[in-house]
């Protein structure tokens, strides 16, 4: 696998806001939980309780829960200031524990979090347009 993906609850408009978010701004590509029976090889390189956060996965390396979404940011601003003040904190021995708290916290308050950035999920958008 050459292209770096990220796979998502596409069932959930706050995660589906942050993956366009990095959809259209780096060569990431999309693969929501629904869509994964379409791709077997990717489903294996995922840990067994996939669902309970986002993965990237990139050559040989699948980075998991805020790794995930701490990466996609570093390939969207690698060499900038986002990607630089990764590369700072990555330096601290607490980051990797801050970091997943912080990616806890936002992910057990998605709903509240929908209400200010949301899109439809693409999981809804059929059955939304033919409602």
């Amino acid at each position: 696998m050459t292209e770096p993906t990220l796979v998502y609850d596409d069932d959930c408009g706050f995660c589906t806001w942050w993956a366009e978010f990095f959809g259209e701004r780096t060569e990431i590509r999309l693969v929501g939980f629904s869509d994964l029976p379409d791709h077997p090889d990717l489903q294996e390189r995922l840990p067994e309780f996939y669902e309970e956060c986002s993965h990237l996965v990139a050559d040989d390396t699948v980075y998991s829960c805020g790794q995930s979404l701490e990466e996609a940011l570093r390939r969207y601003d690698d060499g900038g200031p986002v990607g630089n003040g990764l590369e700072f904190l990555r330096n601290f021995e607490d980051y990797e524990h801050v970091r997943e708290w912080g990616y806890r916290q936002v992910a057990n308050n998605r709903d509240k979090w929908g209400k200010v950035m949301s899109k439809t999920p693409p999981a809804r958008r059929d059955t939304e347009d033919s409602g």
